[in-house]
């Protein structure tokens, strides 16, 4: 019994985390984002003007289940020993968000900004560099960065010094449906800490065997390349923001491998985010490659329960420093320059997200916030088994992938770049050559940075 209501709560959980980590489901903006916008403008200035108190601090960030149920939650954990603090939490959409930073730092009226935002890990840094003067430099404000995973600490760095506190977690997992693996002959140990060679050797037998892709992703789409990338600790761009597609063997041996994978049938691309679902819950594709957030879109096919298992991804062929291990998605806190008390903003933080454990046992089972926080693997409650995945201790195991992700840089360009990297990805699908649709996307990169 006490499994069966586990299962049920982890099935919440990851269903509530997907919202909360910018998937492809949840990342476009809706007409109801647009009209919150309005509505929590006012909102948000009024809260922002209103803190100020010794011991007040507001909080911009979005989702009720997830995002903004933990910081309440953390709030109550930094009651117990300081029961005067008060925590403003104001609904802000991440879209929002960006806009309403963007016109304090353009106008130069930084009054409007929160004490504290919830910003996404891949648009961090550029916001950093596009405008330090609305952020601050929270490197010696007693947050303790070695807890946390380096590669999602990377993402709040800029120059050396610390601007975000990482909060929840995007590991790459690889997700097999075990019955299907059975049926080739496999079992999920045969696809634990492989390359992407042996992946396609066997993504072939397990195609021919049971007439099942092993993968399937959107078309159009750069996740699975960036994963692939970031897993070996490479990048787009270098220490100094330039591009380096060209000449970047790891991402010319990306863009070689994800084309076999299409070419041999083990990877099926498709239009959309539903379809991709579909893939899943239908039972088209042996398996995925995701974030593990993508662990709720799994859960939805509750006639699959037991049927799931979760491991490491392959890493690259004759990749220097390539892993098993990546990240696709997250978000870190971050302390704007209007903190009206950074002390206590300071004190709250290193007392909640990074230094309590039992916060995060509190947020996981209901809002499935898990943590990139290192102590909190070694939870009970994160050592708890699946019954959906096979009785697997899964939130563990991918505590414990996070902190094994390599870093990889982001920059203020990302964005174009990912997408550069898609409209060459696509091309080189239908023929094109390798060499000449990187040389293109790296010149579509420098035209968009002016260069």
């Amino acid at each position: 019994m006490k499994r069966k209501i586990l299962a049920v709560l982890l099935a919440t959980a990851v269903t509530a985390s997907l919202a909360g980590c910018g998937s492809s489901a949840t990342t476009g903006d809706t007409a109801s984002t647009e009209a919150a916008a309005t509505e929590t403008a006012e909102a948000g200035t009024e809260a922002a003007a209103a803190t100020g108190g010794d011991n007040s601090l507001t909080v911009w960030c979005w989702d009720p289940a997830f995002n903004m149920y933990a910081m309440e939650q953390a709030a109550e954990v930094y009651k117990q020993e300081n029961p005067d603090f008060n925590l403003n939490v104001v609904e802000t959409p991440w879209a929002d968000i960006q806009t309403k930073l963007t016109t304090a730092a353009t106008s130069g009226d930084l009054s409007t900004l929160p004490d504290i935002m919830l910003m996404q890990d891949n648009a961090f840094q550029k916001n950093v560099i596009s405008y330090p003067d609305a952020f601050t430099d929270i490197t010696g404000s007693g947050v303790d960065f070695t807890k946390f995973a380096e590669a999602k600490t990377a993402y709040s760095v800029v120059d050396g010094k610390n601007y975000g506190v990482p909060f929840d977690n995007g590991a790459v997992i690889a997700c097999y449906r075990t019955d299907i693996l059975e049926q080739a002959g496999y079992t999920i140990d045969d696809f634990t800490d492989i390359t992407w060679s042996d992946y396609l050797e066997k993504g072939k037998d397990v195609l021919a065997k049971t007439g099942k892709p092993l993968l399937s992703c959107q078309a159009g789409e750069s996740d699975v390349i960036m994963m692939m990338l970031q897993s070996a600790g490479a990048s787009l761009f270098d220490a100094e923001g330039n591009p380096t597609l060209v000449d970047n063997a790891a991402l010319k041996e990306v863009m070689a491998t994800y084309q076999s994978l299409v070419e041999a049938g083990v990877l099926v691309e498709v239009n959309d985010w539903d379809q991709y679902v579909g893939t899943l819950n239908s039972e088209t594709v042996a398996g995925t490659i995701n974030g593990c957030w993508i662990m709720a879109s799994i859960q939805t096919a509750a006639d699959q329960s037991g049927k799931w298992a979760i491991t490491d991804m392959p890493k690259l062929d004759n990749v220097d420093g390539a892993t098993n291990y990546s990240n696709n998605g997250g978000s870190s806190w971050a302390v704007t320059s209007n903190c009206k008390n950074t002390d206590l903003a300071y004190d709250f933080l290193s007392k909640t997200f990074a230094g309590s454990t039992a916060l995060y046992e509190t947020i996981l089972p209901s809002s499935g916030a898990l943590a990139t926080y290192l102590p909190a693997a070694e939870s009970d409650v994160y050592s708890q088994p699946s019954e959906f995945f096979g009785g697997d201790t899964v939130f563990a195991k991918i505590t414990e992938f996070a902190g094994k992700t390599p870093s990889n840089n982001t920059g203020v360009y990302y964005y174009e770049a990912r997408d550069a990297v898609a409209v060459a990805i696509t091309n080189i699908i239908s023929g094109a050559d390798i060499d000449t649709e990187i040389q293109t996307a790296q010149d579509t990169v420098n035209f968009a940075m002016g260069k």
